[in-house]
């Protein structure tokens, strides 16, 4: 299968309310959306105003496809003292509720925090087992509340930002309902996008599909960076990949709306036309084949 439902997360609206970019949205030719949970765009703990998001997104003919956890460096779930870990588990939980509410696919979530740390090997270990154990109780949460649980690979330097470490959070969470989410960015930056897409690829239930130039996370629209799609989405296809992309993009206060649905949309053809070009390329009998 290579004909992937293409949407796009309202992350690139973030500072703007959801109420007032989801019009904009759908005029700008997306249906399926992952919802940001920045307080200023969305805020997860208001479940009434969660629920009259919803509302309006069912009332546009959309999507909520998927759900983004909080992140931010008060929200760390490897921390050392237990009032931080608290905290954390706090405003995952809750937002695990909102993303309920809205009856998304899958609630996307960083393992890790978002700062690093210059930490010995037993240090080290310890935070990564404190993740395990939040996470576990995490994903029987959204087990319970009857949505997806993906792990997103961090940026290179972070926990969890290496293959290795994603299959070993994976293999120290005892709940099976644990799915993967490859951030392509993320991935490119790490310099081995490839070993990182094959390693996740049997757990893989979602792509946040964004591109840069190789020095920053700089979420471009796929075509813009240096990312090689033509190859990404070939060996996406050799792996029968067979979930949805979210292209995860850079927005800012001095752009128009019209303008990043633009460049969504060309990033989308992008992906459309590499995808086609695949399918061109089999021979007759192999079309149509999963």
């Amino acid at each position: 299968m290579s004909d992937w439902p293409v949407g796009i997360s309202t992350g690139c609206f973030y500072q703007t309310s959801i109420f007032d970019c989801l019009e904009d949205i759908r005029r700008g030719g997306f249906c399926m959306i992952e919802i940001c949970s920045f307080p200023a765009h969305l805020d997860y703990h208001d479940h009434d105003a969660v629920r009259r998001a919803g509302d309006r997104i069912e009332a546009l003919g959309m999507e909520a496809y998927s759900f983004h956890a909080p992140f931010a460096d008060d929200i760390d779930i490897t921390a050392t003292d237990e009032k931080g870990r608290n905290h954390a588990r706090h405003e995952i939980m809750q937002a695990a509720e909102a993303a309920a509410i809205l009856e998304v696919r899958h609630f996307v979530i960083h393992p890790g925090p978002e700062r690093s740390f210059h930490t010995g090997p037993a240090e080290r270990m310890e935070r990564m087992e404190r993740a395990a154990t939040l996470l576990n109780d995490v994903s029987i949460r959204c087990h319970e509340l009857g949505i997806g649980f993906v792990l997103e690979n961090m940026l290179p330097h972070l926990f969890f930002g290496n293959a290795r470490d994603m299959l070993w959070i994976m293999g120290a969470i005892d709940q099976v309902n644990v799915g993967t989410c490859l951030d392509t960015g993320h991935a490119f930056l790490s310099g081995d996008l490839r070993r990182v897409l094959y390693k996740l690829s049997g757990h893989l239930q979602m792509i946040h599909a964004n591109d840069n130039n190789g020095e920053g996370d700089d979420h471009l629209a796929p075509g813009l960076g240096q990312v090689d799609w033509e190859r990404l989405l070939e060996e996406l296809m050799a792996t029968q990949f067979d979930g949805g992309i979210i292209l995860e993009l850079a927005g800012s206060e001095d752009q128009s709306p019209e303008d990043i649905l633009a460049r969504a949309r060309q990033g989308r053809r992008t992906l459309r036309q590499i995808s086609q070009r695949h399918d061109l390329r089999k021979a007759p009998t192999e079309r149509g084949k999963p």
